[in-house]
């Protein structure tokens, strides 16, 4: 490690010299609280087996973490941003125009997001997407097509084959990668597949605003955004006996003492049916490093390769036994690390 330093200090040294100098020690993190836990593990491990501080690591969402990453380059901004999708193209412009050019993408893992209820509650154990559209949405098409308030109270009035309780649902907040796959994978598929988002159109709506529609979510009280992490979903179950919850999968692992997980599509989630794309309900994690700082943030490099290593990220690490689906193509991650490729694009 004597010599990874030496050579991290000779960088600096180098970067004060040229004008380009970073005061700060210390790895700064910031993102999805999806990610948050896997990344804290990382973080603290890291600061015990390697001869640099332990990084700060931060939560308060993808898009917000990601927004923090594209304020620009130095001391005064992030050096990794995590999220549970990807980054997208408006945000890699925001980055560009910042000064950010130079981006790594690093995919982390898999999780998925499971439909969970107390454990001895209602019989909540199998779901579809159109279920869930058709609890979930604030609007739906009439006859004619236009929309009309959502008047499914039940889960038995949505589907006669759920419970007859009142609906509940404690759903991630609109600030978390989380529910943006809530709505893309869940609301927006099961609006296609009822025939809603096309009764829509055929009634004069275009696609966008038929899609946005179709993820619109009620505001009546019967879908209540937690804005904190899974631990305030989880009380608010415990308040909520008859309430059904969105989880991380490794959330919902931890917690199988409290809480009953339901198939979706008919696919039970498992670290299997995400890693094989089977479960229908999940997606990649990533963190993004600025690579305009490695090199003069002391460790930052070394962290990201600490990361995505086969005894942290792989089939039988920590990560995995709190619930991470190993990334079937890791190797490949940790090869993009080292030799600091970034994305392509124009970037």
């Amino acid at each position: 490690m004597s010599l990874v330093k030496l050579t991290v200090s000779t960088l600096a040294v180098a970067a004060v010299t040229s004008g380009a100098a970073i005061a700060r020690d210390q790895v700064q993190v910031a993102g999805s609280s999806t990610v948050l836990p896997y990344a804290s593990i990382v973080a603290e491990a890291f600061g015990e087996n390697f001869d640099f501080p332990t990084p700060v690591v931060e939560s308060g969402g993808s898009s917000a973490g990601l927004k923090r990453f594209c304020e620009g380059v130095g001391e005064n901004t992030i050096d990794i941003a995590n999220a549970s999708r990807a980054i997208r193209e408006r945000e890699v412009q925001a980055c560009a125009e910042a000064g950010v050019s130079d981006i790594i993408e690093v995919r982390i893992g898999y999780d998925g997001i499971v439909f969970a209820s107390q454990i001895d509650g209602p019989a909540f154990t199998e779901f579809e997407p159109e279920q869930w559209y058709k609890a979930m949405a604030a609007e739906i098409p009439g006859e004619d097509g236009t929309l009309m308030a959502n008047p499914n109270m039940t889960w038995a009035d949505v589907d006669e084959s759920l419970p007859a309780v009142e609906i509940m649902a404690f759903i991630p907040g609109t600030k978390h990668g989380t529910r943006e796959v809530f709505e893309e994978k869940v609301l927006l598929t099961g609006c296609e597949a009822t025939g809603a988002m096309q009764a829509m159109m055929d009634a004069g709506m275009d696609e966008d605003a038929a899609e946005d529609a179709c993820m619109a979510v009620r505001e009546d009280g019967k879908a209540v955004d937690i804005d904190g992490d899974y631990t305030e979903t989880l009380a608010r179950i415990d308040s909520n006996p008859e309430g059904v919850g969105v989880f991380g999968l490794a959330f919902y692992e931890n917690n199988q003492d409290k809480l009953k997980v339901a198939t979706m599509g008919g696919v039970a989630p498992s670290t299997e049916t995400i890693s094989t794309g089977e479960y229908p309900v999940s997606r990649p994690l990533f963190f993004y490093i600025k690579k305009a700082h490695i090199g003069v943030i002391p460790g930052l490099k070394e962290f990201a390769e600490f990361f995505v290593s086969d005894e942290i990220a792989g089939p039988s690490g920590p990560l995995a036994n709190y619930g991470l689906v190993s990334d079937p193509e890791l190797a490949a991650t940790q090869a993009k690390v080292s030799n600091e490729e970034i994305m392509s694009g124009g970037m």
